[in-house]
């Protein structure tokens, strides 16, 4: 399963996320927002307004969500 965060720098909620995904082992690429403005215009354009924005397999959302961090964590561990 392919996971992206898109983060901010200095985001309590980005890095909280970062740290669940480390502890659950998870293979993840981040891409700084800050640094890319056509992926923060997509976002916004499509109703997120806070970061981070997770894309996990099909699933996206935004904000820290341990409950869906918790099932992309079955899925890795399936």
């Amino acid at each position: 399963m392919s996971i992206t965060v898109y983060a901010k720098p200095h985001c309590p909620q980005c890095n909280a996320t970062k740290r669940q995904l480390d502890r659950m082992g998870a293979d993840y690429s981040v891409v700084d927002l800050t640094q890319s403005p056509d992926d923060l215009s997509r976002f916004v354009s499509q109703g997120f307004q806070q970061a981070p924005i997770v894309v996990a397999g099909d699933d996206t959302w935004s904000g820290y969500r341990p409950d869906l961090l918790s099932k992309v964590s079955e899925l890795i561990n399936a």
